[in-house]
């Protein structure tokens, strides 16, 4: 038995073994062993790209250990994947592709979040269930309107609660904040104030374009107000790059970097920019700092190892991706229907309630949540000589 394997898919393939060979025994259906077919919109060119392409090396090796397992009862995952080119048109036409493809049991999106909200209403009149990996709360809120729609990933409250946390263990009282002009960001804005005017701490803001090179002027701008901290709100190249602006200034207060802006284990070129840096992530970036104390560490290890391996690196985001895999995989298992034909609707009723304790954390979905990372996924990292470390 693979050791990656959560308990929750051991359990389920058991349950499905112990109800084949029982039908068997009394003259029921032909065991299923179709392929689970599921497709990915992801970004692997154009402004997000490095995000996209750690989508896909996640969801290729999930897909192989899942495969490999034999946890799917003679079945195995068939992965389709397209590239958005990090545009929400084309991201469109991709989803409407994958929805007409009688094959395909689920869509997994990528971090776009123009892509996945401007995707809603088609997901919803295809009827066909969707996880996306980005982190705007639009997704998958209101539920009513977003029935066939899920979202994993950090959401900005939880986020905002956990930056404003650290701010105030840091007795930071004047915050300058960087945040991308795109939904996540206006929903972190908001968040975050709403958490700092409780804390009694002032907040100045400076946007950037999620496709800005160059963010420069808008930390000089940030700095120039002489704040105590500075919180980059953007995706990991963007906050990378402002670490890099700030440390070309005079400022010398600290640095925080929201959930979104998680990228690569190692800093690179960035290091002495971020040394000592905040950032508010998973465990299982750093989980080789965490004891194995638990069947669900043990996997992150694992997974944190078997990542490593195959691609010399690790990329904070690819547990989400994966994730969704094992979802799908086990709502598919849990569904059941006839043997060889997608059933849509059992699948997105399973995902609807489905729980494990998963690759980032905890997951829940709810018919009143669609986004289903718990806050007590979220942990403090810290950067040490140019990684990721726990915080303590």
């Amino acid at each position: 038995m693979s050791p990656i394997r959560s308990a929750t898919i051991a359990a389920l393939a058991s349950a499905v073994v112990a109800t084949t060979l029982t039908g068997c025994q009394f003259g029921g259906a032909e065991q299923d062993t179709s392929p689970i077919v599921i497709a990915a919109d992801l970004e692997l060119s154009g402004a997000a790209a490095p995000v996209g392409r750690a989508y896909q090396r996640a969801l290729e090796l999930k897909r192989d250990q899942l495969n490999s397992s034999g946890a799917l009862n003679n079945r195995k995952i068939e992965l389709k994947v397209k590239d958005n080119r990090s545009d929400s048109a084309e991201s469109l036409r991709n989803i409407v592709d994958f929805s007409s493809d009688s094959q395909v049991s689920a869509i997994i999106m990528g971090g776009c979040n123009e892509c996945a909200v401007g995707a809603v209403g088609t997901i919803n009149e295809k009827r066909i269930p969707t996880i996306a990996l980005a982190a705007s709360g639009a997704i998958a809120s209101p539920v009513a309107e977003r029935r066939y729609v899920f979202k994993l990933g950090p959401n900005a409250v939880d986020s905002a609660a956990a930056l404003t946390t650290e701010l105030r263990r840091n007795n930071i009282r004047k915050v300058g904040m960087l945040v991308s002009d795109d939904d996540y960001g206006r929903e972190g804005v908001t968040a975050l104030r709403s958490e700092l005017d409780k804390a009694k701490i002032t907040l100045r803001e400076q946007k950037v374009k999620t496709t800005d090179t160059d963010v420069s002027q808008q930390v000089r701008q940030l700095t120039s107000g002489k704040p105590d901290a500075l919180v980059f709100w953007t995706p990991p190249e963007q906050a990378t790059l402002a670490a890099t602006s700030a440390s070309q200034t005079t400022f010398r207060g600290s640095l925080f970097f929201d959930a979104g802006a998680a990228g690569d284990l190692f800093l690179g070129e960035a290091a002495r920019a971020t040394e000592r840096a905040t950032l508010i992530f998973t465990q299982t970036m750093v989980i080789d700092d965490v004891i194995a104390t638990t069947p669900a560490k043990a996997a992150r290890r694992q997974w944190f190892q078997d990542y490593t391996a195959r691609f010399g690196g690790y990329n904070g985001s690819s547990s989400f991706a994966a994730d969704a895999v094992q979802l799908i995989a086990d709502a598919e298992l849990r569904a059941g229907g006839e043997a060889g034909k997608v059933d849509r609707d059992g699948l997105r009723d399973v995902l609807e309630t489905s729980q494990m304790d998963g690759l980032s954390g905890p997951i829940r979905m709810t018919p009143d949540n669609h986004s289903g990372l718990m806050p007590q996924a979220l942990t403090t990292l810290v950067a040490r000589n140019g990684r990721w470390r726990l915080a303590g």
